[in-house]
């Protein structure tokens, strides 16, 4: 099988798996019903929502800018905005972890430091994780949708083991005396590679070893603005959505929620993270007696910040393009 049957057979799974989780969300609404609730719909948190959305890319591009110094790589903030918007436009097209290779591509060419740029993102991408999933876990188990059935101490029980189980793999990873164990466990794997493929790993996990000495300060630096990014900003977004088509449930509730669709959506299982979001919030917000099609409209409103990123995208990639071209007419 060649590369190219390869990416084309995974698209069609993507395809796939997207259009059967689209219609089992269709297959639960009343279209009559749904669109009702649009004309309800509250457009002046939309217009909210979508503002919400470039002051989360930007807060965003503040945090990677602080981790790309940290590897000695100068960027400007409008840069990494415009490079993140641009990742959005093709994440409608490649999902998850495979599109942000386009924000490789366009910062490691402003830096000329491939490495230090990927072991960034790479920096970027777990802390992320890391932070999302923790406040979603503790999320889960204040707000317990399992609370009113017999099996109601499992869900917390399940979570708290979670939660206690990745603070201690991070606390293990980010210290530079257990991190460097680990570091070398990985150089040990890596010895059956090519040495091409070997060296450029190496490369990587050598400047991985440059955060686990940065220290507390700058982990918690990173922490801050993420969960000022995530919970303050991202979690906000969620609430605005659900007001804009009149749901109410528990804050917490969101937070769960954001964390859930936030990691389902580095998964290359969907296209643009079609259906997995729908699903996530028909399914989850049934528990809380929301009706499908406001559960549906608040993803539709969701993806339309996502829309309105990628438009700026467009806007960035055709102004460096035009930038670009104008560069080198003159230089010849």
């Amino acid at each position: 099988m060649t590369t190219r049957t390869k990416q084309l057979a995974k698209l069609l799974i993507r395809i796939l798996i997207t259009t059967v989780l689209l219609v089992w969300v269709f297959s639960r609404i009343d279209l009559q019903q749904f669109w009702q609730t649009v004309r309800t719909a509250r457009p002046q948190f939309m217009i909210a929502v979508w503002i919400l959305a470039v002051i989360f890319f930007w807060i965003n591009s503040i945090k990677m800018q602080l981790i790309l110094k940290k590897q000695d790589c100068t960027v400007d903030i409008a840069t990494i905005f415009g490079a993140s918007a641009v990742t959005c436009l093709y994440s409608m097209i490649l999902p998850g972890v495979l599109s942000t290779g386009v924000k490789w591509y366009i910062l490691k060419k402003g830096t000329g430091k491939p490495s230090n740029v990927l072991s960034s993102m790479l920096y970027n991408q777990l802390s992320m994780m890391f932070v999302m999933t923790v406040f979603g876990l503790v999320a889960l188990i204040v707000t317990d949708p399992t609370a009113n059935t017999r099996n109601r101490w499992l869900l917390p029980t399940i979570c708290s083991i979670l939660l206690a189980a990745i603070i201690l793999i991070s606390l293990l990873l980010l210290n530079s005396r257990t991190g460097g164990k680990i570091i070398k466990g990985l150089r040990l794997l890596l010895r059956p590679f090519p040495a091409k493929i070997r060296q450029k790993s190496q490369e990587i996990l050598d400047q991985i070893a440059t955060f686990q000495a940065a220290g507390a300060k700058f982990h918690l630096t990173i922490a801050s603005v993420t969960v000022i990014a995530g919970l303050g900003v991202g979690v906000f977004i969620y609430f605005l959505s659900a007001k804009a088509a009149n749901i109410t449930v528990p804050l917490g509730v969101f937070v769960w929620l954001y964390a859930i669709i936030y990691v389902l959506a580095k998964l290359p299982i969907s296209v643009a993270n079609l259906g997995v979001r729908e699903f996530t919030l028909v399914g989850f917000l049934a528990l809380y007696g929301v009706e499908t099609s406001q559960a549906l409209l608040m993803s539709m409103i969701l993806f339309s910040a996502v829309i309105f990123m990628a438009v700026i995208g467009a806007i960035y990639q055709l102004f460096w393009a035009v930038t670009a071209k104008k560069s080198k007419s003159e230089s010849a």
